[in-house]
């Protein structure tokens, strides 16, 4: 469905490679559907620094928008989110983004179906590993239903187009439109209830 808004600028934009966080910050990769969404959610969560929308856990080296929305390279449309460690611990961040997506898929997120949309845990070394599973099963346990996010050790993160950079921001009717017409927050606030997050949808 975003084809609708963004097809036409996918000739304008040049794809960067990831460049590493600032040591004294701290970093996580998700995977929650459509990557303008997790960014817009994670960007009012105090603590976060910096959000990136990209590409992770396929097989091509600097993938476009295009190519991985034609589920031809493996990739999942991610977020790369930086946030400061004295305000925010990985934790709070992953019990906001379990809260914040449909966990309970496994084809897609909402209206977006397909490997570009599925859902993933990126984790950067052993001490996130362990924090992510201790965290999907607490919020199992929380939801009653089984979670088939996977949590997987984290590959090249390539940084999506610009158009696609702060696009609840620079687009915000087109999005909200989005949004609204995908059914992500109806269906959210339907599986979560009172424990859904209550930044979504940049009410």
């Amino acid at each position: 469905m975003r084809v609708l808004f963004a097809a036409f600028l996918l000739s304008l934009a040049l794809v960067r490679p990831a460049t590493a966080a600032d040591p004294e910050h701290e970093t996580a990769i998700l995977a929650g559907g459509c990557f303008w969404c997790v960014e817009a959610d994670f960007d009012q969560v105090p603590g976060v620094l910096e959000t990136v929308s990209g590409y992770t856990g396929g097989h091509l080296d600097r993938p476009t928008y295009e190519q991985v929305g034609r589920k031809a390279t493996g990739h999942h449309e991610a977020v790369r989110i930086t946030y400061d460690p004295q305000v925010l611990g990985y934790e709070e961040v992953l019990a906001i983004f379990w809260r914040s997506i449909d966990p309970t898929d496994a084809g897609g997120q909402f209206c977006d179906r397909g490997e570009p949309y599925e859902t993933g845990v990126f984790v950067l070394n052993e001490t996130q590993r362990a924090i992510a599973e201790r965290s999907k099963a607490e919020a199992e346990a929380a939801l009653g239903r089984p979670i088939v996010t996977p949590v997987e050790s984290a590959g090249p993160f390539w940084p999506a187009e610009d158009y696609h950079q702060d696009y609840h921001d620079k687009s915000a009717i087109a999005y909200k439109f989005y949004r609204w017409r995908c059914g992500r927050d109806q269906r959210i606030r339907e599986l979560w209830g009172d424990q859904a997050h209550r930044g979504i949808g940049k009410e």
